[in-house]
């Protein structure tokens, strides 16, 4: 955990891990203060339908609790409350942009506050390392929620030159209503990276989590309340993405969507904006990402980086170092030193301070880890650490390291959001540029070397939207993300996400008489 602690971009102070008594304080509010229902209008409602659906640790493969399931319905109510929120002459929109900025500060305040309980929240639901949702993703979230609080009365349009006679000038107006699609591996983050710019700009906003981890979205509607949100501003539907999901997809009164998921589902919600009303679609979909490392590359760094790059959250990440290009020169020693680093990585209880890998999600992607690890097996990749289960633990895998892997091997094309390393050789810069870059997905890539001709070289040919040279996962707030080809369109974080949720007007007007 050091090494990603002192890599993390998002960490301050390592020093506000939480005590145990901060954590037991938070298990004794969650066993008596459940946010379980549907977030309209500033307050709580049970489903129209009265259905509900179940939310798992997939620690213990225990029920934590029962969530109400939202459809068409509740999503038509959430729209309405959102579209009444946005009229002209509402609170929120008579609300000026140096007020809009001061409630997402305070935001970010309450997010601090009880920020012990989102991260209990966030590794109950999701699995992952409490140390890592409480340094990572609530660190995220927070500087994020700063950012775009600065931005707000900074969204400014520009005097353009035409004729003499008239003055031409822009403005950037905010969209409407935005529907919000999540993922269930960074629930909350990807949630703040979607709200933040939206309500910077002045959008209203429908929130859809992912089935699978809705509690600490639904936690972020008791904040938003508190921090004084009009009501209608933020709203929040639970429920399945065939069924709520496609409900936002489809809504005519939506004006835009972001989504971060598969890529997959990415298409199916872009079709769908297509057949209703053209909304604008901004999506952050899946990757296999080209992680090389040239023979001059600093070997630890490279080897620890790379390791990090693709175990980081179990796996689980759309940015994981899932294709490894080692120059052939040191091919053997980054072999070994991976498999070395794999097999110490700790595995096991994730409110357990010492350990660095949880367990996957839930029961299918467990089952398509493990297939695809037995595909690598048969097609003739050498296993060289892990490659099963962990017995009695729930959901866990073994930490799996693969040499030997070839370029048409599965495990070498296929997005394995898994703990599953694949290493390959190369001999030349071309040579892995082409190889690299033959791919459907584009979403990020790494160089590892000391001459930096190479590495400017190599980040100008690989098609993908971010390259870090040196370095892996650093995502800062202020920098854009977002991919190339099927890895989505538009970015997300920095100022070119603010673009995501504006219109520009053009005002034309012409002067009562010629200049003199």
């Amino acid at each position: 955990m050091e090494m990603y602690f002192k890599n993390c971009p998002f960490l301050t102070d390592k020093s506000q891990c939480c005590s145990l008594w901060d954590l037991c304080s938070a298990f004794l509010w969650l066993k008596t203060n459940w946010v379980h229902k549907i977030f309209i209008n500033n307050e709580w409602h049970e489903s129209t339908s009265g259905k509900k659906f179940p939310t798992y640790n997939p620690s213990t493969l225990q029920k934590i609790c029962d969530i109400e399931e939202g459809d068409k319905p509740d999503v038509d109510n959430a729209v309405e409350a959102a579209k009444a929120a946005f009229q002209r002459g509402s609170p929120w929109r008579q609300m000026d942009a140096p007020s809009r900025g001061r409630l997402l500060h305070k935001l970010a305040d309450l997010l601090e506050r009880d920020r012990v309980i989102l991260a209990t929240l966030e590794t109950m639901d999701t699995g992952k390392p409490f140390l890592q949702a409480y340094f990572i993703d609530l660190e995220g979230c927070i500087k994020t929620l700063r950012y775009y609080a600065g931005w707000a009365d900074k969204i400014q349009g520009r005097t353009i030159p035409v004729d003499e006679n008239f003055v031409c000038f822009t403005r950037h107006e905010p969209m409407g209503v935005c529907g919000a699609i999540t993922p269930w591996n960074f629930p909350l983050l990807m949630l703040v990276w979607k709200m933040a710019p939206a309500l910077c700009c002045g959008n209203t906003l429908v929130v859809k989590p992912a089935e699978q981890t809705p509690l600490t979205s639904l936690y972020i509607g008791s904040l938003i309340k508190e921090v004084g949100f009009p009501p209608g501003v933020v709203n929040i539907v639970p429920g399945y993405g065939p069924t709520a999901g496609a409900a936002i997809s489809t809504h005519d009164s939506i004006d835009k969507i972001a989504f971060t998921g598969s890529t997959k589902v990415g298409k199916l919600i872009k079709e769908a904006a297509s057949k209703s009303n053209l909304k604008r679609v901004t999506l952050e979909l899946g990757g296999k990402n080209p992680c090389i490392v040239c023979a001059d590359a600093d070997l630890d760094l490279a080897v620890e980086c790379a390791h990090q790059g693709v175990f980081f959250n179990q796996g689980q990440c759309c940015t994981a170092a899932s294709r490894v290009f080692v120059e052939e020169q040191i091919y053997p020693e980054f072999v070994k030193r991976s498999v070395e680093f794999a097999k110490k990585r700790l595995v096991g209880d994730p409110f357990d301070a010492r350990t660095e890998q949880g367990p996957q999600i839930d029961q299918r992607q467990f089952d398509k880890i493990l297939e695809l690890i037995e595909s690598g097996k048969k097609e003739g990749a050498k296993l060289e650490c892990g490659g099963l289960a962990i017995e009695d633990r729930g959901l866990f895998i073994k930490p799996t390291v693969f040499s030997e892997v070839t370029d048409n091997m599965r495990i070498a094309k296929e997005e394995i959001f898994g703990p599953v390393q694949p290493i390959m050789k190369f001999k030349s810069i071309e040579e892995v540029i082409r190889r690299a870059n033959s791919t459907e997905y584009g979403l990020t890539a790494a160089v590892f070397t000391k001459n930096l001709d190479r590495a400017l070289t190599l980040a100008s040919a690989l098609q993908s939207g971010t390259v870090w040279i040196n370095c892996y996962n650093a995502l800062y707030a202020q920098a854009p993300f977002g991919g190339f080809k099927m890895s989505g369109n538009g970015r997300e974080l920095g100022e070119y996400a603010l673009a995501e949720y504006t219109e520009v007007k053009t005002v034309t007007i012409k002067l009562s008489q010629k200049s003199p």
